[in-house]
């Protein structure tokens, strides 16, 4: 019997060494996708193996109600590169989980129900997170999820200053918005965010989930409009590929976050690799290099392909291209024909997470493939 498995590829993959991925029958793939961003440090980053295998070796999983080192080294890690003000950390397993908690605390701190979300929103597949996702395809089949949830369209301050009132708990929405196409907000949208939020007094929750570690060309992405939330959430690439979240969330939401908890929350071999990242990322300043390398592939590709698609966006190494023909296509045409791996953002628009650490002569690839490919489209 096969377990559920979501959209197979037609491609059995075997390792993975820094910005590539190896199949079974020997194909090197570069890696565009990062499986949705979580490895960027790339594949079987050695300070992530050796801190993981150490741990492991040493004590596998204890529950979080045990002090032990690796979790402090993690909490202590995130706290020195959380924004200032976010010092309290919540690990988790996952984006999701991250997100669920966020709208749990912000509707224990504030006594509120309502939650103001986006229109081409993601936030997750539980049942809490899920009300908050946009797209109906995701929702319907749960329905009814948690109600008093309002969507609002994205990067429109005036719609977002009438559904955020003083019956709001939280709004939650990404700096920039990865499954609904690699959005971004018009200039001084987090700054309106930020200051109608402290008005109606509602928390304001900025998902970092994929945005996050590095992503956009700064640790957080918020860092751009130098914002900082009530609760920031991410997960994806924060223990490079392990599965792991945090909620980092300012004072007056952790001291009333009323009581939630998660069994494999903050496990040793996890917070090792949390720690390594983390500290690979900041000392290394892989950030400020994935920014360099961000700038120069979209300028490459605005030069080689922009008559040939309809938009490229995005910032640092979160690159949307929208297409004039279907995404998958192109996607297909990518992994067969050039050996290179990439993801969809809805129909349309092909979505480039590499790993942080490629460099320009892979950009350089990407390009010329993507030339290739889209080349002549109508």
């Amino acid at each position: 019997m096969s377990g559920f498995v979501h959209s197979e590829k037609p491609i059995r993959l075997e390792r993975g060494e820094g910005v590539h991925l190896y199949g079974e029958d020997g194909t090197q793939y570069l890696d565009c996708g990062a499986s949705y961003a979580c490895t960027p440090l790339g594949h079987s980053h050695p300070s992530v193996t050796e801190a993981a295998r150490e741990q492991l070796e040493r004590l596998t999983f204890v529950q979080a109600s045990y002090p032990v080192e690796a979790r402090e080294r993690a909490n202590a890690a995130l706290e020195a590169a959380a924004p200032e003000g976010l010092e309290n950390v919540w690990l988790c397993n996952s984006g999701t989980e991250a997100n669920e908690a966020a709208l749990k605390f912000a509707r224990s701190a504030t006594g509120r129900s309502k939650i103001v979300a986006t229109m081409q929103g993601f936030h997750g597949r539980t049942m809490g997170a899920l009300a908050t996702t946009w797209n109906s395809e995701y929702r319907d089949p749960y329905e009814p999820l948690i109600g008093d949830v309002e969507f609002v369209a994205y990067g429109d301050s005036e719609a977002l200053a009438d559904a955020v009132d003083d019956e709001t708990a939280a709004l939650i929405l990404e700096p920039i918005q990865g499954e609904g196409g690699i959005n971004r907000p018009p200039e001084g949208y987090l700054a309106a965010a930020r200051e109608r939020t402290e008005r109606a007094g509602a928390a304001l929750v900025l998902d970092e989930v994929q945005t996050g570690m590095g992503r956009t060309g700064k640790l957080w992405a918020c860092g751009h409009d130098g914002v900082t939330p009530d609760v920031l959430t991410t997960a994806k690439g924060l223990a490079n590929g392990l599965p792991a979240g945090t909620a980092l969330c300012a004072d007056w939401v952790a001291d009333d976050h009323g009581s939630h908890n998660a069994t494999f929350s903050g496990g040793p071999v996890v917070s090792a690799a949390i720690d390594a990242t983390l500290s690979t990322l900041v000392e290394e300043d892989v950030p400020t290099h994935a920014a360099e390398v961000g700038d120069y592939l979209e300028r490459e590709l605005r030069a080689a392909v922009g008559d040939d698609v309809r938009e490229i966006r995005g910032m640092g190494l979160m690159v949307g291209i929208e297409v004039k023909r279907g995404a998958n296509r192109v996607l297909r045409d990518l992994a067969l024909e050039h050996d290179i791996l990439a993801l969809p953002a809805g129909r349309s628009v092909v979505r480039l997470l590499p790993p942080l650490v490629m460099n320009r002569e892979d950009a350089d690839r990407i390009v010329e493939a993507l030339v290739a490919v889209c080349g002549g489209d109508s």
